[in-house]
């Protein structure tokens, strides 16, 4: 029990951490100097600062069988250089209760200072490296953190290595500069992007239809009755249910771990993933294989070596950790049915305007859902009885879960065609597609067409009946999206189908709606000029989804389309352009934090634009600028409403032909 608990309340510290606050938050500051003492002495002070609100925790436990955090100093590259003098002090502290841990604890609040002495061994030591792992906390989270420090042993300023870039780079980066004014004005806005509640729920429904298949639906009633007859004591067999299904949840939100490292080492690297058309082909090409394991051709399983060596530990090892072992099992050998699920989710996720915070909403979600059946059937086993019993149509849903992942595949192709300008995928092709796969789903529902694991079909059950009369609708609602007539536009689908311009059918412009826009930030900037316009600048991308739904769902509306087409130039940066640009134009760009980006596509370069000027990386983003780059009114992203965002458009309208804004305008007022 003492392990169990200590192992939630460090998850949940993580989960937190995750989900509460973005990755660049962290309530604690370090400043460090190191005085010398003798010619082999020195005395390392490591002093912290918190905000108010936070501690941070003593190094040393007042319970040692306690579950509150400790800060922990690493000294490196110790052997032969110097030795420690004894343990690093810090000040004295008064023992405190700590409700987040139930226990008492030290901690300190505002400045402390950690003192180290070392005796140096090695005369020719020069630097000394330290790493800190703490928790600052507050009433309600803990935030942790994890800092690498170096000192120069004669007390001078540590000077790290920084990048050059040649005079070419620097003038061609001058340029990404805008200096836009005008923020005094309006308040820079926080951007969210889709809501994390709604992926979460997304991915809970993606549990519920895993639920559903033959690999995890058999396993409810073993599982259940394993648990409530193998203890022997009715709590306890209750107590490692709950415990089975919490690990279920945990290891699916730990997969997404990964991702947060990527997305704090570049806050644009998820973008490049979602857009890359290697990674897009692969995920076509892993989505058709799935689709085809789902129609029963094959079985596509992780080696079974892996679930075995699962079992055989869970066998073994037995108690909290034992059950931890059968989680983890269920996870692997699932895999053939939940492994397309996790990867739309994967897909959808993260795109252009997803992340990280959004894949572990998404798979705790998943996890949950997977995991609420093992808990609730085992506290009520009646229930037990009102399931209904594993059958063929277990392989029907199989089935239609595989022509689904076959019109999945379609949007990866899609994406990578957008991207490098292909033409595979226009527009009326990809619609025709999903008809076709719709059509056949629609003739295997009604016993048309059969699959190796079909059994022979006595007669049209209510579910498959009411399923494709659900898809002939869906079939019907996609046929206009083959004109080239006003209800061409499939408003509910924005997003998925490429976009409207990317047709087969001759369009006035290659900017959404037939509206005219620039591709380019000084072609569009000179057009302004000359017809003596507002700009609205918009970030893009090709593979956005939200992008598409702003341009075919808000757009669209006649007072949104009649203001832009008429009132303002539209300058389209797509950041996401894999289109190389011409050698003389490509170039290295300082970041600021002393790393160099390689700006080699056009997508490159208008990304980079976007993150300098406005210290964000999310799309669709749209600025409001007069010709002189002052600001309209307040930065806007994804905004459904037409109302608001007409009214957004007019005061920046007003406030150009004024000159000076009248008012600021505030989304969600």
């Amino acid at each position: 029990m003492v392990a169990a608990k200590r192992f939630l309340i460090t998850f949940l510290t993580l989960f937190f951490s995750i989900f509460g606050f973005s990755q660049n938050f962290n309530p604690a500051s370090w400043d460090n100097k190191i005085e010398k003492i003798s010619d082999s002495e020195y005395k390392i002070i490591m002093t912290v600062t918190v905000e108010d609100g936070y501690s941070i925790y003593s190094q040393y436990k007042v319970d040692k069988e306690g579950f509150a955090p400790e800060t922990y100093f690493e000294f490196k590259n110790q052997e032969g250089n110097y030795t420690l003098i004894g343990k690093t002090t810090e000040p004295d502290a008064k023992i405190k209760y700590d409700p987040i841990f139930e226990e008492d604890v030290k901690k300190f609040q505002g400045s402390v200072s950690f003192t180290q002495k070392i005796n140096l061994i090695n005369p020719d030591f020069k630097q000394i490296e330290i790493t800190a792992e703490y928790q600052t906390c507050n009433d309600e989270r803990c935030i942790l953190g994890d800092e690498t420090f170096k000192l120069n042993l004669d007390g001078s300023e540590v000077i790290n290595e920084v990048a050059t870039i040649d005079e070419r780079s620097k003038t061609l980066s001058e340029k990404l500069k805008l200096n836009i004014t005008g923020w005094d004005k309006y308040e820079k806005q926080n951007i969210e992007e889709k809501s994390n509640f709604s992926i979460f729920i997304l991915g809970f429904l993606g549990g519920l239809i895993a639920l559903l298949t033959p690999c995890v639906f058999p396993m409810i009633p073993l599982t259940v009755s394993f648990f409530t007859k193998s203890s022997g004591d009715s709590k306890k067999g209750i107590f490692n249910s709950i415990l089975y299904g919490f690990f279920i949840f945990l290891i699916y939100v730990l997969l997404s771990i990964p991702f947060h490292l990527l997305d704090s080492l570049d806050p644009g690297i998820l973008n490049n993933i979602s857009t890359n058309v290697t990674l897009n082909i692969i995920f076509f090409i892993i989505f058709i294989a799935f689709a085809f394991s789902f129609f029963g051709y094959y079985e596509l399983t992780l080696p079974q070596s892996w679930s075995a060596a699962m079992d055989s530990r869970a066998n073994k090892i037995g108690g909290f950790i034992g059950v931890f072992f059968m989680a983890l099992t269920l996870a692997i050998v699932s895999f053939s049915c939940t492994g397309p699920i996790l990867g739309t989710l994967l897909g959808s996720s993260l795109t252009a305007d997803g992340g990280a915070v959004q894949l572990s909403m998404g798979m705790a979600g998943f996890g949950l859902a997977l995991a609420l059946p093992f808990t609730l059937f085992a506290m009520f086993p009646k229930w037990l009885n009102s399931l209904p019993k594993s059958g063929g149509w277990l392989n029907t849903v199989k089935v239609v879960l595989g022509f689904i992942e076959l019109a999945l595949a379609l949007k990866f192709l899609s994406n990578a065609d957008l991207v490098e300008h292909w033409g595979l995928l226009k527009r009326e092709i990809f619609i025709g597609l999903w008809i076709i796969i719709g059509i056949g789903l629609i003739l295997y529902l009604f016993g048309k067409i059969k699959f190796p694991h079909d059994g022979p079909l006595q007669k049209l059950g209510k579910g498959r009946i009411t399923t494709a009369i659900l898809f002939i609708a869906f079939v019907i609602y996609l046929i206009p999206g083959l004109t080239n007539t006003k209800y061409a536009n499939l408003k509910l689908l924005s997003g998925f189908p490429p976009p409207m311009f990317y047709s087969l059918y001759e369009k006035n412009s290659e900017c959404p709606l037939d509206l005219n826009c620039s591709k380019d930030w000084e072609e569009g900037l000179a057009k302004a000029k000359a017809e003596n316009k507002p700009i609205l600048l918009d970030f893009t991308g090709w593979a956005c989804v939200n992008c598409r739904k702003m341009e075919e769902q808000v757009w669209s509306t006649s007072n949104v389309y009649n203001i832009l087409s008429e009132k303002y130039v539209i300058i389209s940066l797509y950041v996401d352009d894999k289109k190389e640009l011409p050698q003389d134009r490509q170039f290295d760009f300082l970041r600021a934090n002393g790393t160099v980006k390689q700006i080699e596509t056009i997508g490159d370069k208008w990304a980079t634009l976007q993150t300098v000027n406005f210290e964000n990386n999310s799309q669709p983003y749209y600025v409001l600028l007069n010709h002189d780059l002052e600001l309209l009114n307040v930065t806007n992203a994804y905004e459904p409403n037409a109302e608001a965002y007409f009214e957004w458009l007019e005061i920046g309208l007003r406030n150009f032909e004024k000159r000076k804004p009248e008012s600021e305008f505030k989304f969600g007022n």
